[in-house]
């Protein structure tokens, strides 16, 4: 039995129409896919499969939060995730991903969709993802701030803090 046999859809075996089949993607998931971006989490996956003669549109549905590390203060913290992703399957001779569209063996007649849900969710982290305000660990935020890099603006002569998004901790220190 394969770790990602849960995700196979037997496509030949779909009536025509509209199908629907759900998935939890929890932190059992995530350690199978054993990726360094996230280790926990826990996401609803709908996935609505469209068929037609020989072909289907894979629409998939993605909505709950991942554990993630903050960029600033390396503590994990929540990250919400709602995505919406067509994908586009038909059958051919062997297995190829194209553009927008999928072709699996007709001789399989399935297809894994493990690692579409994952690259799906990946790909919907912020480049930059840290926690609100005030919500930093502040032992590392006040090791952070003996480290901080000022700069010399050329134009005005200020002296400018590394951008931090205004984090109270930093915002303290300017003031006193």
């Amino acid at each position: 039995m394969s770790k990602f046999e849960l995700y196979n859809i037997v496509l030949k075996d779909l009536p025509l129409g509209t199908s629907t089949k759900e998935f939890t993607l929890d932190d059992g998931f995530f350690q199978k896919i054993d990726s360094p971006e996230v280790q926990k989490g826990n996401v609803h996956a709908v996935v609505s499969i469209h068929r037609k003669e020989n072909s289907f549109e894979l629409v998939f549905q993605l909505n709950g939060t991942i554990l993630i590390p903050c960029d600033r203060c390396l503590d994990d913290m929540e990250q919400e995730i709602t995505h919406k992703e067509s994908v586009f399957v038909k059958f051919g001779s062997k297995f190829s991903a194209e553009d927008e569209i999928v072709v699996v063996p007709e001789s399989d007649g399935a297809i894994n969709i493990a690692w579409f849900l994952y690259e799906f969710i990946i790909l919907n982290i912020p480049i930059k993802h840290v926690h609100p305000s005030g919500m930093c660990n502040k032992t590392m935020m006040s090791k952070l701030k003996k480290h901080i890099v000022r700069n010399k603006d050329e134009e005005t002569g200020d002296d400018n803090d590394l951008d931090l998004d205004d984090d109270d901790d930093f915002a303290e220190e300017e003031t006193n």
